[in-house]
């Protein structure tokens, strides 16, 4: 990641927090052990639990994204409370931040929502339903290209981190929220821009010889493996296989590290084994071990990384750094890009509301997906004021209508009256299914009930 931050930005720019230490631990040796991962694992969530405030939040540099690493590690969010009081913990925090209407802010980009959603789910908070006006899923959604089936976002990353949202971003029931045809275009997506050498980097090549050409980098591979695997891709995936060839190509085997354009750094090693882990690929398996005495792996080297704050320095020297200490903690972890939410200590593993704000004007959002069987599915964002506790797939598909983001997913639907099954959409005249978060399919009928941050699959 430390390679993207001059590129179309995945993160919000923020500033770098730099903690000072004394000395590094000894080097460790050969394949790590067990032991050796739960101890810096375990040294790493402290580091960055010494680093949240009072409100709850962990600032700096990286600091939104530890709400992944510490679930990646074991530990809920929801349990990291400095203050110890009442909503003051990390998950809290996190939830009242993107709950807010104007979250993120102007100028957002695909990846701003992308980034939100994965890290609400590790917090425990539902992303399709952070508050009464808040739903990070259709704000995913909303990026869709149409003019180019199976993009989210102008970049590479947009696209990789939205297909990381499709499979990995499940309902609070474990349920993926879109149909396999909206999974399988992305995937298709993603494995048309596989460089010649089995990685991927930031940049759109697909269709451009020059671009397939160029060299690849760890990072984006590792995410793009990540999100592959995510959506049900196997390891035995050509795709797949090439990606994995093309890190054990670039393995150093003096040091454990994978080569990076940047030299060798924590950030790059990170991403990497996130990938390979979420694919079931051993990090530290015979093409990802070293030679010498010390035979070091991509787990060695992060482990190596650790200064005796218990944060991860990013290259060389004593001092830890906020961003590095994250990405080091979700890889030495379950490895990925989010996690499911452990049950905190008190509470639910999950919070999220349950109805649309009352009275009429206050506005929301649903993921909206039209399957007419014709090409790739629509997917885009409807917005509407229910003015009720839930409303009516009617009401969706008129609001659909007036407008969608990206515009022209609905153009028109029937019956326009009364309470029977929906016989026509976009032109397409059939006997109309609906799924709702991924359940079965059923008639789709005007009066179908809808609830807040549901995301609507209408097929025939």
């Amino acid at each position: 990641m430390r390679s993207m931050t001059a590129r179309p930005a995945l993160l919000a720019s923020c500033l770098f927090a730099l903690l000072a230490s004394l000395a590094l631990p000894a080097f460790a040796a050969a394949t790590a052990s067990p032991t050796e991962i739960s101890t810096a694992l375990g040294k790493g969530v402290t580091y960055l639990k010494g680093l949240q405030v009072e409100s709850g939040e962990i600032p700096g540099f990286g600091g939104d994204w530890s709400l992944t690493s510490l679930a990646a590690a074991g530990t809920a969010p929801a349990d990291v409370n400095k203050a110890g009081k009442t909503g003051k913990d990390a998950r809290s925090w996190y939830e009242g931040v993107t709950g807010a209407a104007t979250w993120p802010g102007e100028g957002a980009v695909a990846t701003d929502y992308e980034r939100g959603a994965l890290l609400a789910y590790a917090a425990g908070i539902d992303p399709a339903r952070v508050s009464k006006r808040q739903n990070l899923i259709a704000k995913v959604a909303s990026t869709y290209q149409p003019a180019k089936a199976g993009y989210y976002g102008s970049t590479l990353n947009g696209t990789v981190f939205g297909l990381l949202v499709l499979g990995q971003v499940k309902t609070t029931g474990g349920v993926r929220r879109f149909p396999p045809a909206v999974l399988e275009s992305t995937i298709a997506a993603v494995d048309a821009n596989q460089h010649n050498d089995g990685g991927w980097t930031w940049q759109i090549v697909a269709g451009n010889a020059e671009g397939l050409a160029s060299a690849s980098e760890p990072d984006l591979t590792g995410a793009a493996l990540a999100a592959l695997c995510g959506a049900g891709v196997p390891a035995t995936n050509s795709a797949v296989v090439k990606g994995r060839e093309y890190l054990a190509s670039i393995f150093e085997k003096s040091t454990g590290a994978f080569k990076s354009e940047f030299g060798n750094n924590t950030d790059s090693n990170a991403w990497a084994v996130d990938g390979l882990k979420a694919c079931g690929i051993d990090p530290q398996g015979t093409e990802f071990t070293g030679t010498g005495t010390k035979k070091p792996t991509p787990i060695n080297y992060l482990i190596n990384q650790q200064v005796s704050s218990g944060g991860f320095r990013y290259t060389t020297g004593t001092t830890a750094e906020e961003y590095a200490s994250q990405d080091a903690v979700r890889a030495l972890g379950a490895g990925g890009f989010t996690a499911v939410p452990p049950t905190p200590a008190s509470g639910p593993q999950w919070t999220g509301v349950t109805e649309f704000a009352t009275g009429g004007t206050e506005t929301t959002s649903l993921a909206l997906v039209i399957e007419t069987g014709a090409g790739s599915p629509s997917v885009c964002s409807v917005t509407l004021a229910p003015g009720a506790t839930t409303t009516t797939l009617a009401t969706v598909l008129n609001s659909g209508v007036a407008g969608t983001t990206p515009a022209g997913c609905v153009t028109g639907f029937a019956p326009g009256s009364g309470s029977g099954a929906i016989t026509q959409i976009n032109g397409v005249t059939a006997a109309w299914k609906v799924s709702i978060d991924g359940a079965a399919k059923v008639t789709a009928e005007r009066s179908t009930v809808i609830h807040v941050g549901d995301t609507i699959d209408l097929s025939n």
